[in-house]
């Protein structure tokens, strides 16, 4: 199902995933008109399930937005397929143009866009990605739990995953690959839990009977392995936004970049706010749909501010044509009472 586009909305939301339909959820019970412009290609759209979220652990990451989409409407809001190619600042707020040609104009905009995962360049890695290629412990930890894991060295956070997932099993290997080897306080605590690291570059992973078994070295050794955690440089998906001077920048973590916001989701630009993978990289889907709903009620309380400054200006406005007709009235009275008397 496709909603209309019309021609203006009080905010468009542009990303239908957990953020930015649980923000267009609170503007639409909020009783602001408010349409998602959805792409249609989420970032976990590869796993079979979503996990962490209470009382919907294991969900398919396809009927989450189905339902998410069904209760947006039901309150009188759109989700409409499309991509965004370009957003431009108006007078009276911002013109959303779609690639395919079409504009809406919006007095707020909320970016739900997420991220993109770029992924090391080994062969067969992106072929298992969301399967036995996995990157959070929290997402998917119990599913590869006491398996044989290997954690590949691709990021300034591969370490830290190692140790991480050392938490699920106790057979764990750190492939340096194209890091340098550990050395001083990691190598000692991977050494003290029992981590075996393995020097040389990873050439690809093997594949028997559409299940990874394997990961294959440059000098041809194959290690055992069941499951593979890589960690992607993680890119907030953002460049239509340019022209408004709201550009990612590196993340402090160094795993990615993102948009930078303050707790509410306000970025630097005023009238745009942000929720979800595309400020905050390592959001699960609980804590993307949390910060969608936060900055959605910031974005209306906004709204209200404004309505509020416009309407204060009306009454005065008023206000004084209403006290200058009854000036001009007295006067009146007066004249004439005046000549009634033949002065």
């Amino acid at each position: 199902m496709t909603d209309e586009l019309k021609n203006a909305y009080d905010v468009v939301v542009i990303g239908g995933g957990a953020a930015g339909l649980s923000g267009a959820l609170m503007l639409a019970r909020a009783r602001r008109s408010v349409v998602v412009i959805d792409a249609g290609s989420p970032r976990n759209a590869p796993a079979s399930g979503v996990h962490g979220l209470l009382a919907r652990d294991g969900i398919p990451p396809a009927e989450l937005v189905e339902r998410g989409r069904t209760e947006v409407r039901g309150y009188g809001g759109q989700v409409v397929s499309g991509e965004v190619g370009a957003v431009a600042r108006e007078e009276s707020g911002f013109r959303v143009t779609l690639t395919d040609g079409r504009s809406v104009r919006a007095l707020r905009l909320l970016l739900a866009t997420g991220l993109v995962d770029e992924l090391p360049d080994v062969p067969g890695l992106r072929s298992r990605w969301g399967r036995e290629v996995v990157h959070c412990p929290y997402c998917h930890g119990w599913e590869v739990r006491d398996q044989a894991i290997g954690v590949l060295g691709s990021g300034p956070l591969s370490v830290h995953q190692a140790m991480l997932f050392r938490q699920w099993s106790e057979d764990v290997t750190f492939f340096a690959h194209t890091l340098p080897m550990p050395t001083g306080e990691e190598a000692e605590q991977l050494a003290a839990r029992g981590v075996r690291v393995v020097n040389g570059e990873v050439a690809s992973v093997e594949i028997v009977e559409d299940r990874l078994v394997g990961v294959r070295l440059r000098d041809g050794d194959v290690v055992e392995r069941e499951a593979l955690v890589v960690a992607p440089r993680m890119v907030a998906h953002t460049g239509f936004l340019a022209a408004l001077g709201l550009r990612p920048v590196e993340h402090p973590s160094g795993a990615g970049e993102h948009i930078p916001s303050d707790a509410t989701g306000r970025t630097d630009v005023p009238g745009v706010w942000v929720a979800g993978n595309v400020t905050d990289l390592s959001a699960q889907v609980g804590a993307a749909a949390a910060a969608g709903a936060t900055a959605a009620a910031h974005i209306n309380a906004d709204l209200i501010a404004e309505e509020t400054r416009q309407a204060v200006a009306a009454a005065r406005v008023h206000g004084e044509v209403a006290f200058s007709a009854e000036v001009e009235s007295r006067v009146c009275e007066a004249v004439l009472g005046d000549r009634r008397h033949g002065l």
